[in-house]
């Protein structure tokens, strides 16, 4: 089968399109005919090896394992025997190591079925970056109805569907985006759209109950200037430096946060078939929608990754085999 691999660490152009033995699937797997796999920001660091501290489970001087990706959609070729609850032929979407290939074993307790309504595209679109947003808002910032939250990079993968979510969940919502993307983030339903390039959301004072941060763009004392008392910052991503990446920008969090009512929360996103299932309702409903910017054939993988590597996607970006 074919698979996009990298052997080395760097950018897009160590990415190539290779033949690979066809995985299997062990008691507890499944094996899935990829029909999309969708980029995140984490298989860009698996690309680069950056930040550097990423390498201590992942290979110091090359990748120990050549495969990338793990947002998946496809249908079920091959069951294990210990699986009972999906069958040969289902249509199914979740997280599976190596994704960007023909085919993938995925642990079936990562995998939840596709409805019906929803493109293959759009199913690979939601794992990583929905259930952050979910796990997130719900989760860590306990967001209530009627609270009121900001989502700082409202218009990438995670803020698209936090903006949606958020919605569900009752709050009222504001969107930090550019000009450009203003009215993209007004249609998934953002009351508030507050444009970075003219306007700083933190000169608000006590307005949000939960910030939700995809940036990491903004003081501790900024960011507490614009929390309700009782508020939650909640920390999904930070600036991306080379040795340690947005580490520091989370512990600065927790450790300025210590002391007060307002909280912080650092958080890393669990692959859980409970939230899949959710979302999948969601789905199924129009209650929640993906916004895909562009879409790639497996062998334009080095464009896709150079595409997300600009930091500007306007959702995500999917590879279709």
């Amino acid at each position: 089968m074919r698979s996009a691999i990298r052997t080395r660490y760097g950018q897009a152009e160590v990415l190539k399109i290779a033949e690979v033995a066809r995985p299997a699937c062990s008691d507890d797997e499944v094996l899935v005919e990829v029909r999309a796999a969708s980029l995140n920001p984490y298989d860009w660091h698996g690309m680069t090896g950056t930040p550097y501290i990423t390498r201590m489970g992942s290979g110091w001087s090359k990748p120990k394992v050549p495969a990338l990706g793990v947002d998946v959609s496809g249908v079920i070729t091959a069951v294990g025997a210990g699986v009972s609850d999906f069958s040969v032929g289902d249509e199914v979407f979740g997280f599976a190591d190596g994704a960007y290939a023909e085919f993938v074993a995925a642990k079936a307790d990562a995998l939840a079925h596709k409805p019906a309504n929803t493109s293959f595209d759009d199913a690979a679109a939601v794992p990583v970056a929905a259930l952050a947003a979910l796990q997130g808002l719900r989760d860590q910032g306990k967001l209530q109805p009627g609270q009121h939250v900001l989502v700082n990079g409202a218009s990438g993968g995670v803020g698209t569907y936090a903006i949606q979510l958020a919605k569900h969940l009752g709050a009222t919502v504001t969107g930090v985006c550019s000009t450009a993307n203003a009215d993209l983030v007004r249609s998934l339903g953002a009351d508030n759209v507050i444009d970075y390039t003219t306007e700083d959301f933190a000169a608000a004072s006590s307005a949000y109950d939960v910030v939700l941060d995809n940036v990491g763009n903004r003081t501790m004392s900024a960011i507490k200037r614009c929390l309700a008392p009782n508020g939650c910052y909640v920390v999904v991503s930070g600036p991306k430096r080379t040795i340690l990446g947005p580490l520091p920008h989370m512990l600065k969090a927790m450790v300025s946060f210590m002391f007060g009512s307002r909280r912080a929360a650092v958080f890393m996103t669990q692959r859980k078939r409970a939230d899949l299932e959710f979302l999948a309702e969601l789905l199924a409903s129009g209650g929640l929608r993906s916004v895909v910017e562009a879409k790639y054939p497996l062998e334009q993988a080095r464009m896709a990754m150079t595409h997300l590597a600009t930091g500007r996607t306007k959702g995500k970006l999917v590879l279709q085999t």
